[in-house]
Parts: C-alpha cells; structure tokens; sequence
C-alpha cells in the first residue's frame, strides 16, 4: 500500500532521513520506533510532502506521490494525526471535525460524524465546547477524530500517547486497534512508548539517527535484547 525507497530529507543542511526503506500493506498496523531527533516524525510529514523528499520515491497504492502537493495527497486517501495534536483552539469541536471532513463527500458527514463520536464519546458531550479548553487527553481524541473525518484509508499517527495518563493511553490504542480491524483503516504509528506499540502492531521498525537499523513483527522486536535494552528497560 505505502513503499518508501531511498528517501532523504534534509532541513536546510541536516540530512534528517539518511535513505530509509519502508513499506506498509494494506490492513496492516506498523510502528516506527526510536529515541527522539531519530526521524519518525519527518517520515510521517515526509509521507505527506512537507517537508519534500530530496531523493528516494514514496510510492502510495499506484501512484508515485514523492512530488505531489500535500492536498492531493489527503485526497488520495492518506491523513496524519500529528504530534502536539495541533487541532484548532478557537473552534469549537464540531468545527475541528468539520474540518477534517473538508475533502470528503458532504453526503456522509452526519455518518461519520456519528461514527467519531461512538469511538470517542466525550466529543459529543464537548461538541460545542471549543478545542483548547479541552484535556490533553480530549485533544488527542479530537485530533484522530478530525484525521477520520477525511474517510483516510491510511492513517499517520504521530506520538498519539504522549504526554497523558495510562488510562486515556489504554484507551486511545483500544481505538487504534478498532479502527484497523473493523474499519479496515491501515495504520503506520509513530511512538516513544515501545512497549504499547510493537503489542499492538503487525510489524514494526526501529528507527537511529534517520536510519532504519532493525525491523520485524512486533512480538519478534519485542523480544529482541537490544531492543528491551534501549526502548523498554530505560535504556
């Protein structure tokens, strides 16, 4: 479904992705992993244009979207939820979401506007509340709300746990999970909480300094001792 192969990307003259190899198949949960200043959220915005591959091709279903705008991109199907939430904190929660339905067919909006609120019940309690007098953990739930809003059939999740209680965490990755397998939404994961992650997705790279060093099936990375010893035992 997704292919990356070769893909650089600089920030002026930092080259902050060193030629990395990706892929993702459709109905698929994969996590990337890795200390912060590795490159996973450059892959993710990367993905979706900005900032633009310098090298390398970023191949999504049949088309080559290395150098297509970001809006065509969404319209093909892509959306991000990206780290920070960076929802819109003067507009009320409804407008978030209608927000993120902008690209979609009006015709379903009530639809999945339901939908969100079933995966997420305190939105429609704070329906007409605006968004930044919302919890951190409400925010986050609103960001991946107003990311499915666009009916995406692949799903760029940027650090969805950060910052928030266990509990709300539990909860969100419930959701995650949901959506993959009765939505059939495929989900590429970017997480500082290693553990959460590689339980909850198919496979899963490990990402140094904007390289890919290891990757397998979740369980098998879980149970690899440098992997335990860098990401789950506060190594």
């Amino acid at each position: 479904m997704l292919t990356l192969e070769g893909v650089q990307t600089y920030y002026g003259n930092i080259e902050a992705l060193k030629g990395i190899d990706l892929e993702v198949q459709q109905g698929e949960i994969v996590t990337i992993i890795g200390a912060n200043g590795a490159g996973k959220s450059t892959t993710l915005m990367t993905i979706c244009g900005l900032p633009r591959a310098a090298e390398g091709r970023i191949r999504f279903e049949q088309y080559d979207i290395t150098r297509m705008p970001t809006h065509e991109i969404v319209q093909l199907g892509i959306a991000q939820s990206p780290e920070g939430r960076r929802i819109f904190p003067r507009m009320t929660v409804l407008e978030n979401l209608q927000m993120g339905a902008s690209k979609s067919n009006p015709d379903f909006f009530e639809q999945d506007l339901a939908h969100v609120q079933e995966l997420f019940p305190i939105l429609k309690k704070r329906e007409n509340q605006r968004g930044g007098t919302l919890s951190g953990g409400e925010q986050q739930m609103l960001a991946i709300a107003r990311a499915l809003m666009s009916r995406p059939r692949l799903l760029l999740l940027d650090e969805p746990s950060l910052g928030l209680a266990p509990l709300v965490v539990r909860q969100i990755f419930e959701v995650i999970e949901q959506i993959n397998r009765e939505d059939d939404v495929t989900v590429l994961l970017v997480e500082q909480n290693a553990f959460h992650a590689l339980k909850l997705a198919h496979r899963g790279y490990v990402m140094v300094n904007g390289r890919i060093t290891l990757s397998g099936a979740g369980d098998e990375l879980l149970d690899m001792p440098e992997v335990r010893a860098a990401y789950l035992e506060g190594g």
